[in-house]
């Protein structure tokens, strides 16, 4: 089992490097998800999320975006997998938890500090969340 400390971490690299260990065969865990970056232009980013968040398909049915940071970063992993429906893909997204924070269980243990320096553009996912 792999302990994952998001805060500071780009979330593209962080999730090939998830979706990689999933398919593999460990079992990941990333803490403080609301921490994890995104790179590029603020405004870009955010329009891009608003208009996700404003698309729904006919009758409501449509492909629903979450304002919740753990769920924002589960769904780039997804994207990441092979068919995240079926056989190995849904096996590996399976043994991928998000959490916002640090839960009690995983305080004392220890993390791979997936940060780095931040870049100049950026934007955190709890920004982006609350929107």
């Amino acid at each position: 089992m792999k302990i994952i400390d998001g805060k500071n971490a780009t979330l593209g690299r962080l999730g090939s490097y998830v979706a990689k260990q999933a398919l593999k065969g460990e079992e990941i865990i990333i803490l403080n998800c609301e921490q994890v970056i995104i790179t590029g232009n603020k405004k870009n980013i955010e329009k891009e999320f608003a208009e996700k968040r404003s698309r729904v398909g006919w009758s409501q049915k449509g492909p629903k975006h979450s304002h919740l940071a753990f769920k924002i970063v589960k769904r780039a992993i997804r994207g990441m997998l092979p068919d995240h429906r079926r056989g190995r893909g849904k096996d590996a997204f399976k043994r991928i938890k998000c959490y916002n924070g640090v839960p009690k269980e995983f305080e004392e243990s220890k993390k791979i500090s997936a940060g780095k320096e931040k870049p100049s553009k950026f934007i955190q996912i709890k920004h982006v969340a609350k929107k």
